[in-house]
């Protein structure tokens, strides 16, 4: 089975984050070890908001090969991501305009699957599109 796209979490909370990769193991049943997701939520010094350092370590942690799709929270966690990834030259590593839980669920069920990058990243996105009532 070819390796899984990976998934970044981006979130101004280190517990909003932390708790949304937790439920993506669960839904996903992937174990922690082989789990190609990873949480950058917060600041290095546990503050609220986001960190580039934390993001660049959560691409790195989550990346199996296959791409990384990057979700974020709010707006100044999309700045934060776009500036990461205008440093980094790599055109598998993509942040994708979805809704935070809908779309990272949608982006991970996926990718357990083996799908590939273009087929997570349009699952995020169309996670937008799906009525909860």
């Amino acid at each position: 089975m070819a390796k899984p796209v990976g998934i970044v979490l981006v979130s101004h909370s280190r517990q909003l984050a932390d708790g949304l990769r937790d439920l993506l193991l669960q839904v996903s049943g992937a174990g922690e070890d082989e789990a190609a997701v990873a949480a950058a939520g917060g600041t290095v010094d546990g503050g609220l908001g986001t960190s580039d350092a934390r993001i660049r370590t959560a691409i790195r942690a989550a990346d199996r090969g296959s791409g990384v799709v990057v979700l974020t929270d709010l707006g100044s966690a999309v700045l934060t991501a776009r500036a990461v990834l205008a440093d980094d030259t790599r055109d598998d590593v993509r942040l994708v305009d979805a809704p935070f839980v809908e779309g990272a669920v949608a982006a991970t069920v996926l990718a357990s699957t083996g799908a590939d990058l273009d087929a997570v990243c349009d699952a995020a996105r169309e996670a937008r599109h799906v009525a909860k009532l």
